[in-house]
């Protein structure tokens, strides 16, 4: 790489945000399952319920485990919607998210059916009996069972996920299997999937990502190669760190940001169910929007064109065939960031409905760095200290990551735009 293009990158990198913003790095212990009254008691409940049956019965794809979440909320947003008249309110929305999220996990994970039916019977336990409580049970299965036939064959199980999938012979910037496994391309069906929202994957579909040869693409190839290697020595400890932490789980890293949220909310159990409901909607949304952009354009891995045997075509760019990711890249293309499509669509969602925080300080641990925690108070920093990190692992481009915050900022306003549709 040339001496040039390092210079012009660290320029652009002088002069982005700081990361820093709202963020203290801390070593203490992820918040444990709050013990809460009132409207928070139910749904937190209900939130540990669906996470840990997720956790117990996971799906091998992610998307896939996204849209349990949002099968099991959004019957609940809808059975918690409307109180009939003459009941009591709190009681009947009570017995209605308990009904509608037990009777979506028990159809989606019946491994699980008696861990929930256990679940199911302490919560309504707390329901005094009567007219509300009977309604509420009613409403909560009805609206479980409509929307799981109207997601039946909705194309988000894994082998509709991640089909056989041919790759094109090796050219200058299209996307080849990467080291060290060259796994064939994974994800590759999730654009073909219903969305819940959207009008269709391409709605929001990315313009293409910067031209080979331009000055933009000189300066995401001249970052990687100096920060984003194995054996790097401008990377420094705390970029490892952060590349570290969001390495894991985008899916995972996210479930206990959505608690804090959540665990914070001072509204009604009505609003407190949308939010979960309408957080998860948008990223089952997000990431069929993603994988449209990502399969649309093809973009090689930063290790495909750094490394790789193909040369782009640019003289001022110069393989390396020694260089190697600090991580091992996923095998799905570059453009965009998936990783950052979960963390833009997770932010729009979040601040539209919560706040630009949740109030207090939070803390969260990582599936791929144990043992270490982070601590926030506002939601902004988690985008960018995640946009940096996949550019630290070597696995994406700066602009792969932007226009992933790009893309699924888009998506969620939208799915927010339509709530009062997909609630109804």
């Amino acid at each position: 790489m040339s001496s040039n293009t390092s210079l012009s990158r660290r320029a652009v990198i002088a002069a982005a945000p700081v990361a820093a913003a709202g963020i203290a790095v801390g070593t203490a212990s992820p918040a444990a399952a709050t013990t809460a009254t009132g409207p928070s008691a139910a749904a937190l409940s209900w939130f540990d319920t669906t996470d840990a049956t997720v956790t117990a019965v996971p799906s091998p794809v992610q998307v896939a485990n996204s849209r349990t979440w949002a099968i099991a909320w959004l019957a609940a947003a809808r059975a918690v919607r409307r109180v009939p008249n003459g009941v009591h309110a709190g009681h009947y929305r009570e017995a209605a998210l308990a009904s509608a999220v037990h009777r979506a996990l028990a159809a989606i994970t019946p491994s699980r059916v008696t861990e929930l039916d256990a679940a199911l019977e302490e919560a309504l336990a707390l329901v005094p009996d009567g007219k509300a409580k009977r309604k509420g049970v009613l409403a909560g299965r009805d609206r479980a069972d409509a929307l799981l036939a109207e997601r039946e064959g909705d194309g988000l199980d894994p082998a509709s996920v991640s089909p056989p999938f041919t790759v094109p012979p090796a050219a200058p910037g299209v996307w080849q299997p990467t080291p060290t496994g060259y796994a064939p391309a994974a994800q590759a069906g999730t654009r073909f999937a219903a969305p819940f929202a959207l009008d269709s994957a391409d709605q929001f579909r990315l313009q293409a990502p910067p031209a080979l040869g331009s000055e933009a693409y000189r300066a995401d190839l001249a970052e990687l190669y100096e920060f984003g290697g194995l054996a790097s020595t401008s990377r420094t400890q705390a970029q490892t760190d952060t590349a570290q932490f969001w390495y894991g789980s985008s899916f995972v890293l996210y479930t206990p940001v959505l608690r804090a949220a959540l665990e914070h909310h001072t509204g009604s159990l009505r609003d407190q169910v949308e939010l979960v409901a309408l957080f998860h909607v948008a990223s089952v949304d997000t990431q069929i929007a993603t994988s449209d952009s990502k399969y649309a354009h093809f973009r090689w891995r930063p290790v495909t064109a750094i490394a790789g045997p193909v040369d782009d075509g640019d003289p001022r760019t110069v393989p390396d065939p020694d260089w190697a990711p600090l991580h091992n890249t996923p095998a799905h293309p570059d453009y965009p960031s998936g990783h950052t499509t979960y963390s833009g669509s997770a932010e729009e969602v979040l601040t539209q409905l919560v706040g630009d925080g949740p109030g207090a300080a939070y803390t969260i641990p990582s599936p791929s760095a144990p043992g270490a925690t982070r601590t926030y108070t506002t939601w902004h920093p988690l985008t960018t200290e995640n946009v940096d990190a996949r550019v630290w692992s070597g696995i994406h481009s700066r602009s792969a990551d932007l226009a992933g915050v790009e893309l699924s900022t888009a998506v969620a306003s939208y799915v927010l735009s339509r709530a009062g549709d997909l609630l109804a």
